[in-house]
């Protein structure tokens, strides 16, 4: 039951990772946030500061709850720490090999029935449980950018998972104050699979001079009501994730219209990753 959860694990410190420590931190949940260099563990910590300043400056925490839920924020650099926890989170990077040795880590170190679930947004669910010793155990648990704000969660069950294992997760994204949505597991699920071939198809839009950036993103916001552009969305996610999920989706679907953009490719290339390089589409102030 997710009500028995009180202490979670978030394995990787990035933008996703420290987005999900800050909503379990501020649902009330004891986090312990792991990384592999105490360096990111200070930025995450930083950045979830700021942003929980955010949250109470649009009245959606008093101001006095800040410190308290920073201070039940751990940072970890020992993965054999998280042996304490009641359910772990793993928030690398969108790279299998990566993914794959933190799955074998936290199988060896928590303990047996405890599930452990993986934020991918592309990679098979199935596979990274195969992994384990508790097939049953894994699952997906699919936060949006950014993830304060965000209200989806995508709930990706495995070949194996239990139906346990999903109801327990998905009562854990209610406890979050998110809406969960069931998804079979299948490369990109159901948000990527559709958003990233928009995204690319817009790239190859602008590589073959239909238009500029700007007018693309301009024919989605006033044609379409979407909030901002795919090409400034392509940004915020960061050109890098985009090109890793299309491979992804390119390599689990074997279909050439998965396959990213030569644009996108050279810009990754280059170290134009949008917003957080300071460049991509558009620039930014760093």
């Amino acid at each position: 039951m997710s009500t028995d959860i009180q202490t979670v694990a978030v394995v990787g410190a990035g933008t996703m990772g420290s987005g999900i420590a800050h909503v379990f931190a501020r649902s009330g949940f004891q986090v312990l946030l792991c990384d592999v260099e105490q360096r990111f563990l200070d930025r995450a910590v930083g950045q979830i500061r700021t942003n929980l300043g955010r949250d109470a400056a649009k009245g959606k925490l008093a101001e006095a709850d800040i410190e308290p839920a920073l201070a039940r924020i751990t940072p970890t650099t020992d993965r054999e720490s998280l042996s304490a926890a009641d359910f772990a989170i793993e928030a690398a990077t969108e790279r299998f090999e990566l993914k794959s040795e933190i799955f074998r880590a936290l199988d060896r170190v928590m303990p047996p029935g405890r599930i452990l679930a993986t934020n991918t947004s592309s990679i098979s669910i199935t596979r990274l449980a195969a992994l384990t010793g508790r097939p049953q155990d894994v699952i997906g648990m699919h936060f949006f950018n950014p993830v304060p704000v965000m209200v989806l969660v995508e709930v990706i069950r495995g070949l194996a998972t239990s139906d346990a294992t999903f109801g327990t997760v998905r009562d854990l994204a209610v406890r979050l104050g998110k809406t969960p949505v069931e998804v079979n597991d299948a490369p990109g699920f159901v948000s990527n699979r559709v958003l990233m071939p928009l995204i690319n198809e817009a790239a190859y839009a602008v590589m073959e001079g239909v238009a500029t950036a700007e007018a693309v993103d301009q024919v989605f916001k006033l044609g379409m009501a979407h909030p901002m552009g795919p090409l400034t969305l392509a940004d915020l996610i960061g050109l890098d994730v985009c090109v890793d999920i299309m491979r992804v989706l390119y390599e689990g679907h074997g279909n050439p219209r998965f396959a990213p953009c030569p644009l996108l490719v050279r810009m990754v290339d280059a170290g134009w990753l949008g917003r957080k390089s300071g460049r991509g589409f558009y620039e930014y102030e760093k």
